[in-house]
């Protein structure tokens, strides 16, 4: 894990699919595709939303926050480190996780696409 832009960052190729995701792109995005297993809440609807993310984030566990290319999910993850998380920016977002081959779902649960 290194900090680019002030915050922890985490590369998708580091990730397994153990680790807790938080997708915090909005509906539209995750509609079309997002990574299986992710929780959804988003950016703009996330301190109002917060407590749930605190209910089901893996408790000790590190938030590994994903958007579409990283610019809103390291503005969540810096919030999530001022409360005193765990959380760590996923390089790249939700296009690297699907260059990388990483399987993404639509709200179906069929084969997705990154919009």
């Amino acid at each position: 894990m290194h900090f680019g832009s002030g915050v922890p960052t985490v590369g998708v190729d580091a990730l397994s699919s153990d680790d807790f995701l938080l997708d915090v792109r909005e509906q539209d995005e995750w509609t079309a595709g997002h990574a299986e297993g992710a929780l959804h809440i988003p950016m703009s609807d996330f301190v109002a939303r917060y407590g749930s993310l605190t209910e089901q984030a893996p408790e000790g566990g590190r938030i590994n926050v994903i958007c579409r290319s990283g610019g809103r999910s390291a503005q969540v993850t810096a919030y999530l480190v001022q409360q005193g998380l765990d959380a760590a920016n996923v390089d790249g977002g939700m296009q690297a996780w699907e260059a990388l081959g990483r399987p993404v779902v639509d709200a179906e649960g069929a084969p997705g696409t990154v919009i």
